[in-house]
């Protein structure tokens, strides 16, 4: 079983780009807490969540080819290394495209928390704070509906991926978002100090679903 050292040594050396090297431990971390939800194996859950995109920098998959680049190359090369083909599976599944079944409670997960992730992330991004604590679900069910905000999140992922794993669609962004806030400075979603002049200004005009 490689240790999450192994992973995000591999993260290390193939990301460059701190934004998604950002997402593929935001999705860790919604890993781990489902997988404490489940009873299932935590560091097997978190492994698969930090390494599903570690390929994509090198291999974008413009063409979403379903044997070729992200994330076929990558789940090529880990299994060279002799990873558990359970992980693998969860990573080849995460992708429509590559046409491998989600037949594992791992795999239904990865593929339920990745899009979400990214969602939560836009959405605290985009508060005066930059902190993903002041971003509710409320707010985050108004944005899936905003088609403008957050191109590129699939929201079919987020509520198709809920429904495999049989958890309420509030039930499972209220999940995925506790568990970001709780890990939100490793994640860079702390937010950023505002002078107390301008957290005065701004009091009266931050909503709770901006």
């Amino acid at each position: 079983m490689p240790t999450r050292q192994d992973a995000f040594a591999l993260v290390q050396e193939w990301t460059q780009s701190e934004s998604l090297r950002k997402h593929m431990l935001s999705v860790e971390t919604a890993m781990l807490a489902y997988a404490r939800r489940f009873g299932a194996d935590e560091e097997s859950w978190a492994v698969a969540g930090l390494i599903h995109d570690f390929d994509y920098e090198r291999y974008p998959n413009d063409a979403q080819a379903a044997d070729a680049e992200h994330p076929a190359e990558g789940v090529r090369y880990l299994r060279s290394l002799g990873w558990p083909e359970e992980i693998l599976q969860a990573v080849l599944g995460h992708a429509h495209y590559t046409g491998v079944a989600r037949a594992s409670l791992m795999a239904k997960a990865l593929f339920a928390v990745d899009e979400l992730t990214g969602l939560i992330t836009a959405c605290a991004l985009v508060k005066p704070s930059k902190a993903v604590r002041d971003v509710d679900v409320a707010g985050v069910r108004k944005k899936m509906k905003d088609k403008a905000f957050a191109r590129g999140v699939n929201r079919d992922d987020i509520v198709q991926g809920a429904e495999a794993l049989g958890v309420p669609l509030d039930e499972h962004i209220g999940a995925v978002l506790a568990a970001m806030q709780a890990n939100a400075e490793a994640l860079g979603l702390a937010g950023v100090p505002m002078a107390p002049s301008s957290a005065a200004s701004t009091s009266t005009t931050i909503s709770s679903d901006a």
